[in-house]
């Protein structure tokens, strides 16, 4: 928790002196020094970014936990901040009106004067519409929200995050106020510097509204990503919120997995499978108990149907479920969502039986399982000996043959008497060139490779495409009307998506019912979509390679990510 804490203050330091916080400086400033009726006390810069921390942090637990839940826009915190700032500003030129507004929130800073009280509810106004760059950490709390995954650690993350970005705003702000203090031309003119600020307040409202303040942040270069870039690489806020709790011996059988070939070690006693929401392929869908367990081998296959990663890997699995069930082998299949569509036990469903898969399916839904074996990517493989111990922890794909050896000596190991099938034969298509496209989000709350002049924000929005999005290796971007999500972006008017691409097959979820026409090399082809979130194969080359494909979406479908093969 120590580590987790650290790294969220950093990251809220970082981002506290990005280019992301430019706008919202100017509103700080003045208002730190600019009280109603009298000069400014030092409270009214401590309660301007108390207000801003308090509601940033606030909103984004409510904006993860609450709006998701609701039949509402998942903007519509933003846009009430951006009515609020709009009135504030306008209260700040018209006294009476700022006094009239104040009233409601008396009680929420009840210590404060009066005049400094004001200073507060503005802090509010701007954390509803404070939305740092989209760094490691501010990712990984978008990431919890998505999964459904807050607890102590995320909230200690949110916490320390907003404490390391206010640190810089408290020292601007304080700046502000000993500026407007010490200065005698601003003490004679407090009038008229109320008016300016209040005029900035309501320029900045109007900026937001009009996604002016993104513009001025593209412009300016972004001088904290390499520090970004340094806690990203380390992994270090990813497994922070794992909570770390893996015995010795799992951690370093996790650690390895993929970077030495497979062997048989004891990674400890295997968990329970814990918390799931059902079961899916057993009889009368009952759960798999620990008795029924005793004394196999078990395979224990962490999956999502709609990640392509694991599309590829399950026909090695269902072989291996097939071929050595007489053997005394159980595999289980643990079904933990990545996105919302995903906690659908029918999409579930559907989506095991395109991939043909028969053996158990325990639903993860709230992610128990997942944390108790200490899991942090889909697929992943944990082969447990009959005596109930971890002998082996793989992740990702690859590596079939030696993972099935790996089987087969588990199962005479536990009969010595049993005789095995010949070994599976599964075309392995497995990626290998370590140059390929990686996996891309289009939501809005993983959009690292979106590129555009329109900024990628949940909401209905045309879009443009950048006239610089050729030069680019790798990066995609949008034209049309879109209506944005954290997870998706569904097509309105004239929407299309054009992605830069190495790769030799392009796969893309969808959702919906219609069409989408997938243009590459002037070529173009169309294909039918229709029901629950599925992959599609948009192309398939004969070998890897480079190019641009632009997919033009019918109004109702939508579109979740890119995946590459």
């Amino acid at each position: 928790m120590i580590t987790l804490a650290l790294i969220g203050f950093v990251g809220g330091l970082i981002t506290g002196i990005s280019p992301c916080v430019l706008p919202v400086l100017p509103v700080v400033f003045l208002s730190s020094g600019t009280a109603a009726g009298r000069e400014s006390t030092g409270r009214r810069p401590l309660l301007v970014v108390l207000g801003l921390t308090l509601s940033f942090s606030v909103f984004t637990v409510l904006g993860s936990l609450v709006l998701r839940a609701l039949p509402v826009p998942q903007d519509i915190i933003r846009w009430a901040g951006i009515v609020i700032l709009a009135l504030l500003g306008i209260g700040m030129i018209v006294p009476r009106f700022e006094a009239w507004l104040e009233r409601p929130f008396a009680r929420l800073a009840p210590r404060a004067p009066g005049q400094d009280r004001g200073g507060f509810l503005l802090g509010l106004a701007l954390g509803a519409v404070y939305v740092p760059c989209a760094g490691p950490v501010l990712a990984a709390i978008a990431v919890a929200g998505a999964t459904g995954r807050f607890g102590a650690s995320t909230l200690v993350l949110i916490a320390t995050f907003a404490l390391g970005t206010a640190i810089p705003l408290l020292i601007f702000a304080l700046a502000g106020w000993r500026i407007t203090d010490r200065l005698r031309s601003f003490r004679t003119r407090q009038r008229g510097i109320r008016i300016a600020a209040g005029g900035v307040v309501v320029a900045l409202a109007v900026a937001l509204t009009f996604n002016v303040t993104d513009a001025v942040q593209r412009a300016i270069p972004d001088y904290t990503s390499a520090l970004n870039d340094r806690i990203d690489a380390a992994g270090a806020v990813a497994g922070a919120l794992t909570g770390g709790g893996a015995s010795t011996a799992l951690a370093a059988c996790q650690e390895t997995a993929g970077q030495v070939a497979p062997a048989l070690s004891d990674c400890g006693p295997a968990p329970q499978l814990t918390g799931l929401d059902g079961w899916l392929n057993t009889p009368g869908n009952a759960p798999v108990t620990p008795a029924q367990l005793k004394g196999k081998v078990v395979l224990v296959d962490f999956w999502a149907y709609s990640c392509i990663n694991c599309q590829r890997a399950i026909p090695h699995v269902n072989a291996w479920a097939r071929a050595y069930a007489g053997s005394g082998l159980e595999v289980i299949g643990v079904h933990t969502p990545e996105y919302a569509f995903e906690h659908d036990a029918g999409n579930v469903a559907a989506g095991a039986q395109r991939l043909d898969i028969g053996y158990p399916i325990a639903l993860d839904n709230n992610f128990k399982t997942w944390d108790a074996f200490h899991n942090q990517s889909w697929p992943a493989d944990y082969l447990i000996d009959a005596t109930g111990r971890i002998r082996y922890a793989g992740v990702g794909e690859g590596q079939y043959p030696q993972t099935e050896e790996l089987i087969r000596r588990l199962l005479s190991t536990a009969h010595p008497d049993v005789i095995l099938p010949a070994a599976t034969d599964v075309p392995d298509r497995t990626p290998t060139a370590s140059w390929q496209s990686p996996e891309t989000y289009l939501g809005a709350a993983r959009a690292q490779y979106y590129s555009g002049k329109t900024p990628l924000h949940p909401g209905k929005a045309t879009y443009t495409l950048p006239g610089d999005l050729a030069d680019t290796s790798y990066a995609y971007g949008l034209s049309g009307t879109w209506t944005v999500t954290d997870e998706s972006i569904t097509a309105e008017k004239d929407s299309a998506i054009t992605l830069n691409y190495t790769a030799r097959d392009i796969y893309l979820n969808l959702s919906g019912t219609g069409t989408v026409k997938v243009t590459v090399q002037g070529k173009t082809q169309t294909y039918e979509v229709s029901g629950a979130p599925n992959i599609y194969t948009v192309l398939h080359r004969p070998r890897l390679g480079g190019g641009t494909l632009t997919a033009s979406l019918s109004p109702g479908l939508s579109a979740y990510s890119f995946t590459f093969g």
